[in-house]
């Protein structure tokens, strides 16, 4: 059998394709990419890719969904700005527009990713979910399988992979008791996009992450009445302090201080400025912002608003969810209320371990 292929214009003998033999001919297409295979078009995916083109690496940019930063596009509500200032946001190589604000919009944060591709010809095979990734010592070598839009699978074969996924590419849906029973909308917050379409409704956040309390705060500026489910402890800290954002004063002082030291600077000026957040059901951790950040991942939430929401009861703080009966839900403090729909600001996960596979076991 001939295992050669053309590039450039000439035929060329693939080594190891004799040793892959069969395999080869079971996939209804293959392809050798010449240099890293790079999965997932959102930010750090571009990123990566337009640094390589600077040094001359030629990348292939595999994407599940069908544009570049699909979970800014196709998964975030519309009030949505960045939390950080934009010089922190920025990608290598291409700041953004001088006119834009300090906190872009979504749109605007789109419109500067694409712009941000189109600058270094960054072209993503679209429609490509990752089902495998796996790679073979003693070759050297990683073999990507993908499935397009039709159930075609693709093999790339490549000597370096580069994971840009992200850790937030699958959405955390909470096993809740009854939810089957509950009758009304039950939706995460990749789904939702504006509470116009709540006016008038009482509706439960479940979740005070920097999502769930948007989400509240968006509610309550379309007339509706959203209730907080809060879970568990949470740092809440004004978006900026000082005349300067909160995350660039942390990055300042920690070129000078320990985390700990910086950590209760934040959390005095935070107590001088929203008060004891304790007193509204929202009880902050044992450890500093900073360094729960580091320790667990858990990212403080930059408040826009929402705590004067709920310090004047437009935003009312609820304890856990015990469980749902039809169109009301019962808490673990024992009471129960009526809602007409629920919202899982929940958060996402990687799914990175569900398709790439431990060294050694490649190709077995």
């Amino acid at each position: 059998m001939d295992y050669s292929r053309e590039i450039e214009g000439k035929r060329v003998h693939d080594p190891y394709c004799n040793w892959l033999g069969d395999k080869i001919l079971r996939s209804q297409r293959y392809e050798w990419i010449s240099g890293p295979v790079i999965v997932g078009a959102g930010p750090s995916g571009l990123a990566v890719a337009a640094c390589l083109k600077e040094k001359g690496v030629r990348s292939l940019v595999l994407e599940r969904s069908n544009c570049i930063a699909s979970l800014w596009q196709l998964k975030t509500y519309d009030r949505l700005r960045l939390h950080l200032p934009k010089q922190f946001c920025e990608l290598p190589l291409k700041s953004f527009p001088q006119e834009f604000p300090t906190y872009p919009t979504k749109q605007q944060f789109i419109e500067y990713l694409e712009s941000y591709a189109k600058t270094f010809d960054i072209r993503p095979v679209f429609s490509q979910t990752v089902l495998g990734a796996e790679y073979d010592q003693n070759l050297g070598f990683w073999r990507v399988r993908t499935s397009g839009l039709k159930d075609e699978e693709t093999e790339y074969f490549c000597r370096w992979l580069i994971v840009a996924t992200g850790e937030n590419a699958v959405e955390v849906v909470p096993q809740i008791e009854g939810i089957e029973e509950f009758g009304g909308v039950i939706m995460h917050t990749s789904r939702y996009r504006s509470g116009d379409v709540f006016k008038g409704k009482k509706i439960l956040v479940v979740g005070c992450g920097n999502s769930g309390m948007e989400v509240c705060l968006d509610l309550c500026n379309h007339n509706a009445s959203p209730s907080l489910v809060v879970r568990d402890t949470v740092h809440i800290l004004p978006q900026e302090m000082l005349g300067r954002s909160t995350f660039g004063l942390s990055m300042w002082l920690l070129k000078w201080l320990p985390i700990r030291l910086v950590d209760r600077f934040l959390l005095v000026l935070s107590w001088l400025i929203l008060g004891d957040t304790g007193r509204f059901g929202l009880n902050r951790p044992q450890v500093g912002p900073l360094e729960l950040k580091n320790l667990s991942g858990k990212t403080p939430v930059l408040d826009v608003g929402t705590l004067a929401k709920i310090k004047s009861g437009e935003i009312r703080v609820c304890q856990s969810i015990k469980r749902l009966r039809h169109q009301y839900v019962e808490f673990v403090d024992g009471k129960s209320e009526n809602f007409d729909a629920i919202i899982l600001a929940t958060g996402y996960k990687s799914n990175v371990p569900s398709w790439l596979k431990e060294f050694g076991n490649a190709l077995k």
